[in-house]
């Protein structure tokens, strides 16, 4: 429990952040972490620069099939999985600067009181049924199967996507049942399931539909919702939701607080989305404060456009059946599309794309790949990462932009003014330059920044960091040198003046973007992060303040540097490997295949000829052990299969 923890202020805008929790088995991609957790951290700082109490929770989900599944692959027990992959996670996000307020997970008491609390709550309200439903089931390793792990050929039209999984397509976004796919198969041994009766509990979502509906017309228009998370919403509330299945037959998960239900726990889409809460109520014990305080508390909620139905109809839709309008829920939703690597899909298996444990071996730091997958997160369409765009990114904006002008004025200053503020005025005029008109023209662009953070544009947000920090080097521009400091002392030490007040608001509104750059020129500045305001006040930092040294905020980097990236997370070498392993192991058994079929072929005949006393075929070698064994080989009987 936090000491002193993060507690909603009475009449202050009070914001409560999630990202979807990121499925504990794997090590998340940058498509993964821009889409949810990248994303929430940008405006969770963002938020808190605003004087806002703010709390970001965030953990690994860490129940279901593929971690019980995965657990005995690797011969060990499902919490030994969760405890060695939750650490993996939080690596990750550390390294990328990003802050949660707690991380968590959902292996937890907590998680089982409150999942289960909901469960009875819609149990005793009418909202829960028991059905026995025929499941795909295993025969191979004798057990039913999640949906998730039932692989086929989505039959929707139009679409025949090969690898959609038995309760989602990737591709069309269409829910699926795992009998419709074409020929399916186990996704752990690749045998075909069969169906087979059990009995499970149902949440009514049919019955749900017109409080959903209700609340989803209000909360998608007050919250502004992405848009993309609105078509999602309304196409399962237009097509009629129906009753799902919250319980599966299985032991890793909450148990199922209902008598004859021993065997069984809850379902994993029922379960994760109550880590949001739990995961607070493991950070705070006054986590109902965040949780059941709709009329003070906002909910922002970040995720990938696949995790949409959890959290804007299934999630809510259980809150309004289980405590009615008692519960905190969504209120502004931002969903991301996907992130494509080069033209193609980040694969762990194939070496294909940079994940997030191995980012940092390009040696460039956190901040650079922080700007580039927000200055193109997929916000309205799929994106791409692209090396080149990636390069362009830090030498051509970074480096050319805002560091080219910190750094410029900072080192001016320590090196002509033994690094103090000089004297100046912010309200200077000069027939050379419109210092008003400047400030105007950067408070108007301040604005619109402040704008965009507000409706969660984080790309739209982060261009107009930028302009502000053209505007800063078109302020340098011919007035900051030597020349100038002698010949136009007052405009100069103006100029300065200014450029150092803007070097602390770009601190200000560069840290929810790239914190790591913002600490730097706060330490360059020798000030302290200031609070991001309506309007700039030019005159922060005052005449005699003494600065720091010069630090770069970004190096160059090299052209070559690109081809050797590609090569590296392209899965070239990977792929080339596993491709020449996969034609010399698929020759050789063709060979080995062959060589059977013609010793078996030559044994028969070898057999026939001595068998009416003959002497060995001409051009047949004479019998020796080995064909004696082949000889030896029972004769398969027309119609039946060969022995293996």
């Amino acid at each position: 429990m936090a000491e002193h923890p993060i507690l909603p202020i009475p009449g202050k805008k009070n914001i409560l952040i999630t990202s979807a929790l990121p499925y504990v088995n794997n090590v998340p991609h940058l498509g993964n972490i821009i889409g949810s957790t990248l994303s929430a951290d940008v405006y969770s700082r963002y938020s808190k620069l605003r004087d806002r109490p703010t709390l970001y929770i965030c953990g690994t989900d860490e129940y279901g099939t593929a971690t019980e599944t995965r657990a005995l692959e690797a011969g060990i027990t499902p919490q030994a999985l969760c405890d060695e992959f939750h650490v993996k996670h939080k690596a990750v996000y550390d390294w990328f600067d990003i802050a949660f307020d707690h991380f968590g997970r959902t292996t937890t008491q907590a998680q089982t009181d409150i999942v289960q609390d909901a469960f009875l709550k819609l149990h005793e309200k009418g909202f829960l049924e028991e059905r026995t439903t025929t499941q795909p089931y295993c025969e191979k390793h004798e057990g039913f199967l999640a949906d998730r792990f039932v692989e086929g050929t989505c039959p929707r039209p139009g679409c025949g996507y090969e690898d959609a999984r038995g309760d989602q397509c990737d591709k069309c976004g269409n829910l699926l049942d795992p009998f419709e796919l074409i020929n399916p198969k186990c996704k752990i041994d690749g045998a075909a399931p069969v169906p087979r009766d059990t009995a499970h509990v149902f949440l009514k979502l049919d019955k749900l539909q017109p409080e959903i509906q209700s609340w989803f017309e209000k909360a998608s228009k007050e919250g502004n919702w992405s848009s993309n998370g609105i078509a999602i919403t309304k196409a399962w509330l237009d097509g009629g939701l129906e009753g799902r299945s919250i319980t599966r037959d299985m032991k890793w998960g909450v148990p199922v607080p209902l008598a004859g239900f021993e065997k069984k726990v809850i379902y994993v889409w029922f379960d994760a989305c109550f880590g949001y809460p739990s995961i607070t109520a493991n950070y705070t014990d006054q986590w109902e404060k965040w949780w059941k305080n709709p009329n003070e508390v906002s909910l922002y909620q970040f995720m990938g456009k696949d995790n949409v139905p959890f959290h804007t109809v299934i999630f809510p839709g259980s809150l309004l059946g289980a405590e009615g309008e008692t519960w905190t829920k969504l209120h502004t939703l931002s969903t991301s599309e996907y992130l494509n690597y080069e033209n193609t899909k980040f694969s762990k298996s194939r070496g294909v794309g940079v994940f997030g444990d191995t980012a940092k071996d390009t040696g460039v730091g956190p901040s650079v790949w922080r700007y580039y997958l927000l200055a193109n997160r997929p916000e309205t369409g799929d994106t791409q990462f692209e090396w080149a765009g990636f390069a362009a990114a830090n030498n051509n904006e970074l480096l050319a932009n805002l560091g080219n002008f910190v750094n410029r004025v900072i080192k001016f200053v320590n090196a002509k003014l033994d690094g103090v503020i000089p004297e100046f005025s912010a309200s200077y005029t000069d027939e050379s330059f419109d210092f008003p008109a400047w400030i105007a023209g950067v408070n108007t662009l301040l604005g619109e920044y402040n704008s965009e953070m507000e409706l969660v544009h984080l790309r739209a947000g982060l261009k107009r960091f930028m302009e502000i920090s053209s505007q800063g080097n078109l302020l340098l521009q011919y007035r900051l040198d030597n020349a100038n400091l002698a010949a136009y002392p007052d405009r100069t030490k103006t100029v300065i003046g200014l450029a150092l007040n803007l070097s602390s608001l770009l601190a200000s509104i560069a840290s929810p973007y790239i914190p790591g750059t913002s600490e730097s020129i706060v330490r360059q500045l020798n000030s302290k992060l200031e609070f991001i305001p309506e309007t700039w006040d030019p005159e922060v930092l005052k005449p005699g303040h003494k600065i720091g040294k010069a630090e770069y905020l970004f190096t160059r980097l090299d052209e070559k540097k690109i081809v050797e990236w590609k090569e590296r997370y392209g899965g070239t070498q990977a792929s080339r490997a596993a491709e020449e392993a996969a034609k010399e192991a698929l020759k050789k058994k063709k060979q080995e295949d062959k060589d059977k079929k013609k010793a078996k072929k030559a044994a028969k005949k070898t057999a026939e000829v001595e068998a009416e006393g003959g002497a060995p075929l001409v051009g047949e070698a004479p019998k020796t052990a080995a064909t004696e064994e082949v000889t030896s080989l029972p004769i398969r009987e027309k119609g039946k299969p060969e022995e293996k």
